[in-house]
C-alpha cells in the first residue's frame, strides 16, 4: 500500500486516492432546471383568467356576440316568412323552443317571439313551447351571469336602488320575481341578471318565471294565432289581456313614484 505521500529528494507527491479526492471536490455538480417558474407562470395565467373582472369580460363578450349574431339573422323574419319547411311537427318545435330560449338571452323581445310561436304552433302548442323558452332562456342567462358575473358586480352595489333592489330578491326571491314576472315593465334580460347577481336561488328564479310568465305568453300566443282575423273576439280579448297588466303596472309605479324617489 502506497502512503499519502512520499519524499523523493524533497518533493512530495500525491497519492492516487488524494488526487480522485481533491478531483471530486473541485467538480462542481451538474445544476437542474428547477420546474417552479413554468408552475408559477401557469398558476399565474389561471388566476388571471378565472379572476370576476376576466370572467366578467367574458360574459360582455358572449352577450355582444349574441346581440350580433340576432341582428344578423334578424329572427323577426319568422312573423313574415314563417318557419323553414324542412322543418315540421314535434322536431320543429323543440328547435323552436331552443332557439327561443338562446334569442331571449341575446336580448330579442320576448313579445315578438311568443308572437311568432302562436303563429307557428297555434294557441295551445304555441303557449307550451313559449313557456319553455321562456323557462330555458331565463335558467341561461342566470346561470350565465352567477357564474361570470356575480363576483365582479356584487361589490359594486352601494347605491340605494341597487341595494334595495338586491335586498328585496335576496329576502323574497320568488315573490319579487313573481311579481315582476306578472307586471310588465322590467326588460326580461334585465331581471335576468339582476336576479343572477342577488343571492337569489336557482330553482325559486324559475318556478317564479315559469308562473309569472304564463298570462302575458298565453295572450301574446293566441294573438299570434289569431293575427289573421283581427276583429275576431279572441283576438280583442287576447290584445286586452296584454294591455290591462302593462297599464296596472304603470298605475302602481305612479302609486309607489313617492318611495322610489327616496331611494
Amino acid at each position: 500500500m502506497l502512503d499519502a505521500t512520499t519524499r523523493s529528494g524533497g518533493t512530495a507527491t500525491a497519492s492516487p486516492r488524494a488526487t480522485a479526492a481533491e478531483l471530486a471536490v473541485a467538480v462542481p455538480p451538474a445544476t437542474t432546471v428547477s420546474p417552479a417558474v413554468p408552475t408559477h407562470f401557469a398558476a399565474r395565467c389561471t388566476r388571471v383568467l378565472l379572476s370576476p373582472w376576466s370572467r366578467l369580460s367574458l360574459l360582455v363578450v358572449l352577450l355582444a356576440a349574441g346581440a350580433c349574431g340576432v341582428l344578423l339573422f334578424e329572427p323577426q323574419r319568422l312573423l313574415t316568412e314563417g318557419w323553414p319547411p324542412q322543418l315540421g311537427g314535434a322536431a320543429a318545435a323543440a328547435v323552436f323552443t331552443v332557439a327561443y330560449g338562446v334569442c331571449t338571452v341575446a336580448f330579442v323581445p320576448r313579445p315578438l317571439l311568443n308572437l311568432a310561436a302562436g303563429a307557428l304552433f297555434g294557441s295551445q302548442l304555441g303557449l307550451g313551447v313559449a313557456l319553455t323558452g321562456t323557462v330555458l332562456g331565463a335558467g341561461i342567462a342566470f346561470c350565465l351571469g352567477r357564474a361570470l358575473g356575480q363576483d365582479a358586480l356584487r361589490p359594486l352595489l352601494r347605491g340605494r336602488w341597487l341595494e334595495a333592489a338586491d335586498g328585496q330578491l335576496s329576502r323574497h326571491g320568488f315573490r319579487s320575481m313573481l311579481m315582476v314576472r306578472l307586471f310588465p315593465g322590467v326588460p326580461f334580460w334585465a331581471a335576468n341578471y339582476c336576479a343572477s347577481v342577488s343571492r337569489m336561488g336557482l330553482l325559486p328564479f324559475l318556478l317564479a318565471t315559469g308562473l309569472g310568465s304564463i298570462p302575458n305568453t298565453a295572450a301574446y300566443a293566441v294573438a299570434g294565432a289569431r293575427a289573421s282575423t283581427p276583429t275576431s273576439p279572441v283576438f280583442l280579448i287576447a290584445m286586452a289581456c296584454i294591455a290591462l297588466p302593462a297599464l296596472g303596472g304603470v298605475v302602481v309605479a305612479w302609486r309607489k313614484r313617492h318611495q322610489l324617489r327616496r331611494l
